[in-house]
């Protein structure tokens, strides 16, 4: 991570792959930061830089590193990879923890369980300049894209072809819309759902307030 890319990325601002923290920040705070960056598409935060681009730098750069090494080591489940940068911009320290996207999705917060509960797991994804919890059924799309698991002898049925029937007079479908439209039940009607995104027959979306929908067209 150059100097001069570090100066576009702030002057670019808070997005999909970036986020600022003008403070020294919480464990989970920044956990919830990576995780979210690592489940998605990659990213960096960037430390002693405010919302609004001003330039503060951080009080002590050893601190902050070491914040960044035990939130993505023993905050988060898997732990995260990353890596630490640390420069002067206008007299200035600031840190760079910069997290690739991960091959071994989802990562979630640490809550000492030997597997994920859809229930009470914290899982983060990042959707445009903000880190949500991401849907039970993100999560099982993660879960089963992880561990390759592929579709054996899945036919449309009486559900699927519902929801292509929505789906015709409709831009998008809901879980709730779905187990409405077709008088099912929401763990059925979701995973109709997800089994198309897995056949690659639908795609899902996540909104900034988390909740998720999909449709047959990639609309992002």
């Amino acid at each position: 991570m150059t100097r001069k890319k570090i100066l576009e990325i702030i002057e670019q601002g808070e997005g999909l792959n970036v986020e600022f923290k003008q403070r020294f920040s919480s464990h989970e705070k920044v956990a919830k930061e990576m995780l979210a960056f690592a489940n998605t598409k990659g990213g960096v935060i960037v430390f002693g830089i405010d919302d609004d681009k001003s330039i503060y730098g951080v009080e002590s750069e050893k601190e902050e590193s070491e914040l960044i090494k035990e939130a993505a080591e023993k905050y988060c489940e898997p732990p995260l990879r990353y890596s630490i940068k640390i420069l002067n911009i206008e007299d200035k320290e600031i840190v760079i923890a910069e997290i690739p996207e991960s091959q071994n999705k989802p990562h979630r917060l640490q809550d000492y369980k030997n597997e994920i509960d859809l229930n009470t797991a914290a899982v983060y994804i990042r959707i445009n300049d903000k880190s949500v919890l991401a849907s039970k059924e993100m999560i099982k799309i993660f879960q089963t894209q992880e561990k390759n698991i592929e579709l054996k002898k899945y036919e449309i049925g009486i559900v699927e072809k519902l929801i292509f029937e929505y789906l015709e007079n409709n831009e998008t479908i809901t879980v709730d819309e779905l187990k409405k439209f077709a008088n099912i039940s929401y763990r059925r009607a979701s995973r109709a759902l997800i089994k198309l995104v897995r056949a690659n027959a639908l795609f899902i979306h996540t909104k900034d307030n988390g909740e998720d929908y999909f449709s047959s067209l990639n609309l992002g």
